[in-house]
């Protein structure tokens, strides 16, 4: 029999291994129908908001799980912390580097603030105390989208330092780590942030970056039809591989 020649001293060997290919294509392949789900998932999770009429997050909003609305529009009323607002690194505006402004909103008629990304601002004026010119004193309406940290920058090759013990606050960050900057500060941050949004023509900085959002189902269905493919290959083909080899062993 050929599942026996299969498992024969002179093919266990290649056997062995070929199953354990198999189990890794298959694999693989259910790792990929894993992803196209998940980001079905998230498809439908931003559409869901994305067509949703404008929030006006007041006070009475702010009891909403804000976390399950990432991609809503939202308006805020409320003025700036400045004293409190830091920078993200390593952010391009038309081929110029410099950094993300994020600066903490007091909302209106409650005690919570919201980071509101405000946009693109060059490196030579990055720095701590050189950032007057983009101050916004006074009440202040602001309109843009909730975001995730965690779904935008998801890049952790470059961990932010912890704090020395001399040390109360970082200004400069690599990465968005809502927890950490809420920690920083002496009120209560949301567990999102506003990326702002600004129609028309920007003539200074901060220049905020249009919106894209990405609501393909990607390639994962392509790429599980070929692992499993590959796998239906290897599983046929194996077989009459070896027997053909004992076919002519026999006949010399």
């Amino acid at each position: 029999m050929l599942l026996l020649r299969l498992f024969h001293r002179r093919w266990l060997l290649s056997t062995l291994l070929v199953i354990a290919a198999l189990g890794v294509m298959v694999r693989l392949g259910i790792w990929q129908l894993d992803r196209l789900a998940a980001r079905r998932i998230y498809n439908t999770r931003v559409e869901s908001q994305i067509h949703e009429p404008e929030l006006v997050l007041d006070a009475q909003a702010l009891q909403l799980d804000l976390y399950e609305m990432e991609y809503r529009q939202v308006q805020v009323v409320g003025h700036y912390l400045p004293d409190a607002e830091i920078v993200l690194r390593n952010a391009t505006w038309q081929g110029q580097v410099g950094v993300e402004l994020f600066t903490p909103l007091l909302i209106e008629g409650s005690d919570l603030a919201i980071l509101v990304e405000r946009g693109w601002i060059p490196a030579e004026k990055s720095a701590n105390g050189l950032r007057g010119d983009f101050l916004e004193r006074g009440t202040v309406i602001v309109e843009g989208v909730l975001r995730r940290a965690e779904t935008d920058f998801n890049v952790r090759l470059h961990p932010d330092p912890t704090l020395a013990p001399d040390q109360h606050r970082l200004d400069a960050w690599n990465n968005l780590d809502l927890g950490r900057i809420g920690a920083q500060m002496d009120v209560s941050l949301l567990p999102v942030y506003l990326q702002r949004q600004i129609s028309g023509e920007q003539s200074a900085a901060p220049y905020t970056k249009t919106l894209s959002i990405e609501l393909s189902e990607g390639p994962h269905l392509g790429y599980a039809g070929q692992w499993f493919l590959f796998a239906a290959v290897l599983a046929l083909g194996y077989p009459v591989y070896v027997r053909r080899q004992e076919e002519s062993a026999e006949v010399e």
